[in-house]
C-alpha cells in the first residue's frame, strides 16, 4: 500500500465528508463505509428475496432445514443484580471525582484538555516496549518483529484492573482496532518494503495486556516492562472457534478443514469485563479485510468484491474469498472475542453463539435466575440492537465454569415499538406527551438450540445474523455502537452515534426511536426491561438525550434539561458508569459534526438535573476518545486515545501528541515525531504534583489546520 502523489485526494470519502471529519479516518477505520451503498436494503418482516438468495446453496454444503417449534418462555419478573466487573473505582483513594465543566474545545488544540484541579499522563503509548527483549520504539526502523514485542497502534476498548488487596497492581487491557499506515510509515521505505509494511500492520492489530503498578491509591499508574502477564495477541495469534457454528462447513477452510481454529482478529472496537475477570471485545470493520465474491450473504456485511485497501490478500490468500479453499475465511470474523488477561498462555476464543456481525462491543449483566446476558450492538446505519442469554448459570468463584457461558444460549435482535408514531415529522419535535418513549420484545432467533428463523439453521442463523434479524422483523437503528447495563440501576444504554441517512430518499424515515431526519449528532435511548430483569423479553424505553450544540441545532432534547446549561454533544459512541451511577459518554465525530475535538461527558440521570451533560475533558486533534474508565473513588478518569492527528500524515504530521517533538532532530529514543495512539490516565493533582503532562503539552497547544 505505497502511497501515490495526491492520496489524500484519491481517498474515497475526500470531498464528501460533511463539517470537518477527515476522509483519512473514514478510509482506515470502517472502510469509508459511507462512500457504500447501505448494507441492510430489508423491509424486515417482509424481506424474503434476498434471504432465498443468500441460502441457495444450504443443499450443496449439507445444512437440512429445521422446523422451529414456538417455545413461549415468561420472563421472570425480579430485581436484577449487578455483575460489573470494576465499577466506580478501586474505593481505596476515598475521592469523588469533582470538577467543573470544560468549555467545548476548539478542533485543533493539540492536547488533552482537563478540568481545573486535574493533570493527565500517558501510560503507555504506540511503540513503547512490553518485554525485556524488546527493542525501544524507533519509527524510522520498525520491523514486525518488533511491533509483536511492542504497544499495538490505534488503541480502543480499555480496562484498568486492580488486584487485590492494596490496589498498588494490576493490569491495563486494550485492544487495538485498526493501523493507518500512511502514518505510521516513512512514503519511500513503505514503497521499498509493502509486505513487511503489511506484516507490522498485523502485529499492531489485536490486544495488550500489560501489568502496571504505582505508589499508592489515587495515585498515576505506570506499566512494567516485562511484566508476568504482558502479552501481545495480533492478527496472526491463533483463536478457538466455538459455540453452534464452530465446526460448519460455513467456516472451514483449506487451511483449517476442522473449522476451529482462526488465526487473528481484526478491526476489535468496545469491549467489556465479564464477572469472572475475562475480557469479551468485538470484531467491528472486518469487512474491510477481505475480497468478496459478490454473494448476497457478502453484499449484507459490507465485502466488495474489489481489491481491499490494505492489500493483506498480496500476503496470505486467506485474505481473498476468490482464492479456492478460502471462500468461508470473512465468515471467521465478525464475532465477540474473550482472552483472559490473567492468563497469558490461553487461547483466545470467538463465541459464534452471540452471532455475527459488526459487534461494537459487549457487555454483560447477570439475569435474576443466574444466567449470563450480553448486549451488542452492530454499528451500522439501519441495524440493530442484539442480547445473548446463557443456557448455563454464574457461579461466583468458578471461573472455570464461568468461561463456558458464552459458549451456548439463546440469541434475540429487538424491535422496539412507538407512542406517538404519528407526531414524528423528523425534526426532533418532543411529542405531545412530553417524551420519546414507547415499548418493545425481544426476537428470538436461536432458542433452546434450535432456530426461530424459517427457512435457516442455527449455523446460518449465527453466520448470517444480519440476515436472520432481516427476516425476524428487527428494528433499524441509527448506528447503535456501545450497549451498556448501568450496575446502579440495571438499565440499558444504548448509544446510537448517527445516520445521515436517515431519511433521505429510499431510505427509512424517522421514527420516535430514532427522530431527526439526517441524524448527524446520534442520541442515547434508555431501555428498561420487564421487572428490570435481564432475562425478560419485553420492555420499555425512552430517549435521554439528542445531542447536538443547541446554540446552532433545534433538534436537541435533554430529557427536559435546559439546553442552554449542557454542554455541546454530538456522535456518543462508548458508554461507562461511575459508582454513584452517572452515565459518562465518550464520543467519535464530534469534530466533524460540531467543530469541537471529541470529549467525555457525565450525564445525570435522575431528579431535576436528568440530562445534564458536562464535559470532563477533551482529547487532542484529530482524535477519538475512546474506552472511557471511570474511577471517581480514586479521583482519576482514563481514555484511550485513538488516532490523534489523523488527517496528517508520517511527512507532515497533524499532530504531535503525546511526545511533542518540535523536530525530527529532537527526537530522543523511543520517541516520535508525529502523533502516537495512547493510554491516558487523568488524575487529581492533589495527590500526583508535578508528574503530569500540562505544562509540557502547552507549546504544542494549538497546531494550523491542514489545507
Amino acid at each position: 500500500m505505497s502511497m501515490p502523489r495526491n492520496f489524500l485526494q484519491l481517498l474515497p470519502m475526500a470531498g464528501h465528508t460533511r463539517g470537518n471529519r477527515d476522509a483519512m479516518t473514514c478510509h482506515f477505520k470502517c472502510g469509508d463505509a459511507c462512500s457504500k451503498a447501505v448494507c441492510n436494503t430489508s423491509s424486515n418482516s417482509y424481506f424474503r428475496d434476498i434471504a432465498d438468495k443468500a441460502l441457495s446453496r444450504r443443499a450443496a454444503l449439507g445444512l437440512g432445514g429445521v422446523a422451529a417449534a414456538a417455545v413461549v418462555v415468561g420472563p421472570q419478573i425480579a430485581n436484577a443484580p449487578s455483575a460489573a466487573a470494576d465499577f466506580g473505582g478501586f474505593g481505596k483513594g476515598g475521592g469523588k471525582l469533582p470538577f467543573n465543566a470544560i468549555d467545548p474545545v476548539e478542533r485543533t488544540v493539540d492536547t488533552v484538555t482537563v478540568p481545573e484541579g486535574y493533570d493527565w499522563a500517558p501510560i503507555i503509548r504506540w511503540g513503547d516496549p512490553l518485554f525485556q527483549d524488546a527493542p525501544a520504539f524507533d519509527a524510522a526502523n520498525q520491523t514486525a518483529a518488533a511491533q509483536e514485542r511492542q504497544f499495538g497502534y490505534n488503541n480502543d476498548y480499555l480496562n484498568i484492573m486492580a488486584d487485590g488487596g492494596n490496589g498498588r497492581t494490576g493490569v491495563l487491557v486494550c485492544n487495538h482496532e485498526y493501523t493507518n499506515e500512511y502514518m505510521m510509515f516513512d512514503p519511500a521505505w513503505q514503497a521499498q518494503n509493502e509486505d513487511e509494511a503489511r506484516r507490522i500492520a498485523w502485529a499492531a492489530h489485536g490486544f495488550t495486556v500489560v501489568e502496571i503498578e504505582r505508589a499508592k491509591a489515587g495515585q498515576k499508574w505506570e506499566y512494567v516492562v516485562g511484566g508476568d502477564r504482558n502479552r501481545r495477541i495480533t492478527a496472526t495469534t491463533p483463536f478457538r472457534l466455538d459455540g453452534p457454528a464452530a465446526g460448519s462447513d460455513l467456516v472451514k477452510t483449506v487451511a483449517d478443514p476442522e473449522g476451529m481454529t482462526v488465526l487473528g482478529t481484526n478491526n476489535n472496537c468496545a469491549g467489556g469485563t465479564t464477572p469472572w475477570g475475562t475480557i469479551v471485545s468485538g470484531e467491528e470493520n472486518f469487512n474491510q479485510y477481505f475480497q468478496g465474491r459478490g454473494t448476497p450473504e457478502e453484499a449484507r456485511y459490507g465485502i466488495g468484491t474489489g481489491a481491499p485497501s490494505r492489500g493483506w490478500e498480496k500476503l496470505d490468500p486467506r485474505f481473498s474469498a476468490q482464492n479456492a479453499g478460502y471462500e468461508y475465511e470473512h465468515n471467521r470474523f465478525g464475532y465477540i472475542v474473550e482472552i483472559d488477561p490473567q492468563d497469558p498462555t490461553s487461547t483466545p476464543v470467538k463465541h459464534t453463539a452471540i452471532g455475527r456481525f459488526k459487534h461494537e462491543g459487549a457487555n454483560i449483566n447477570i439475569a435474576a435466575d443466574g444466567r449470563v446476558v450480553v448486549y451488542s450492538g452492530d454499528d451500522e446505519r439501519f441495524d440493530y440492537v442484539y442480547k445473548f442469554i446463557s443456557k448455563g448459570k454464574y457461579r461466583e468463584g468458578d471461573k472455570a465454569h464461568n468461561m463456558t457461558l458464552l459458549s451456548e444460549g439463546d440469541l434475540y435482535v429487538a424491535k422496539f415499538s412507538e407512542t406517538s408514531a404519528a407526531e414524528i415529522d423528523g425534526s426532533g419535535a418532543v411529542p405531545s406527551d412530553g417524551a420519546f418513549d414507547g415499548g418493545g420484545e425481544w426476537l428470538p432467533l436461536v432458542k433452546n438450540g434450535t432456530s426461530r428463523v424459517a427457512g435457516m439453521s442455527v449455523e446460518e442463523v449465527l453466520v448470517y445474523t444480519r440476515l436472520a434479524a432481516d427476516q425476524a422483523g428487527a428494528t433499524k437503528m441509527d448506528r447503535p455502537e456501545d450497549v451498556e447495563p448501568n450496575p446502579a440501576t440495571g438499565k440499558l444504554y444504548i448509544a446510537l452515534t448517527n445516520n445521515s441517512n436517515r431519511g433521505k430518499a429510499g431510505y427509512e424515515a424517522a421514527d420516535e426511536m430514532n427522530p431527526v431526519n439526517g441524524n448527524r449528532d446520534g442520541h442515547i435511548v434508555e431501555l428498561t426491561e420487564r421487572g428490570n430483569d435481564a432475562a425478560a423479553l419485553t420492555f420499555e424505553w425512552n430517549i435521554l438525550l439528542v445531542a447536538g450544540d443547541p446554540a446552532v441545532s433545534d433538534s436537541t432534547y435533554f430529557s427536559g434539561f435546559p439546553p442552554e446549561k449542557v454542554s455541546p454533544i454530538s456522535c456518543p459512541d462508548n458508554l461507562a458508569f461511575d459508582s454513584k451511577g452517572n452515565l459518562w459518554i465518550s464520543t467519535d465525530g464530534a469534530p466533524g459534526k460540531i467543530g469541537y475535538c471529541d470529549a467525555i461527558h457525565k450525564v445525570q440521570l435522575t431528579g431535576a438535573e436528568r440530562g445534564r451533560v458536562e464535559q470532563f475533558l477533551a482529547v487532542p486533534a484529530g482524535a477519538e476518545a475512546c474506552g472511557p474508565v471511570i474511577h471517581d473513588l480514586d479521583d482519576s478518569v482514563f481514555v484511550a486515545v485513538q488516532h490523534p492527528g489523523e488527517g496528517g500524515t508520517y511527512a507532515e504530521p497533524y499532530s504531535r501528541f503525546p511526545d511533542f517533538k518540535d523536530s525530527r532532530e529532537d527526537v530522543g529514543a523511543g520517541e516520535f515525531y508525529g502523533p502516537r495512539p495512547s493510554v491516558v490516565q487523568v488524575f487529581s493533582t492533589r495527590g500526583n504534583k508535578g508528574v503530569g503532562h500540562a505544562k509540557r503539552a502547552a507549546k504544542a497547544k494549538s497546531l494550523p489546520r491542514k489545507k
